[in-house]
């Protein structure tokens, strides 16, 4: 069977295999915001850790290294899967989120102020 990709797999059908995984195991009793924004956080700075003390440039290099990658990939899935679960578990539609928070995001930083510029929008 082929591996899925993002251009063959909906978001719905990754927030059902998630949450069917937890309920095989039964961690819906764990998984309550509180710990699953942890858990977010955790592996966050678990893919940090990757990039620890690299310029911009080698960050870039640390990427690209099939040596590293897998271990990169991994913890953008951890992240990934901690963020479905939660919406999961506190019935958050992701997409309407973001397009909602893209919408915010264009007001906040207009293209004519805020190109080429990584200024917060209160200072453009």
């Amino acid at each position: 069977m082929d591996r899925p990709t993002d251009a063959s797999t909906r978001l719905e059908d990754l927030k059902e295999r998630v949450l069917a995984f937890a309920r095989e195991r039964d961690w819906g009793q764990f998984h309550s915001p509180k710990n699953l924004s942890m858990a977010l956080a955790a592996e966050a700075a678990e893919l940090m850790e990757n990039f620890l003390w690299a310029t911009t440039e080698e960050s870039r290099a640390l990427a690209a290294d099939p040596r590293k990658r897998e271990a990169i990939e991994q913890e953008l899935a951890d992240i990934v899967i901690y963020a479905l679960q939660f919406a999961n578990q506190t019935g958050i539609d992701v997409a309407a989120a973001i397009a909602a928070k893209m919408e915010i995001n264009a007001r906040k930083y207009p293209v004519e102020k805020a190109r080429g510029r990584s200024d917060k929008y209160t200072e453009l």
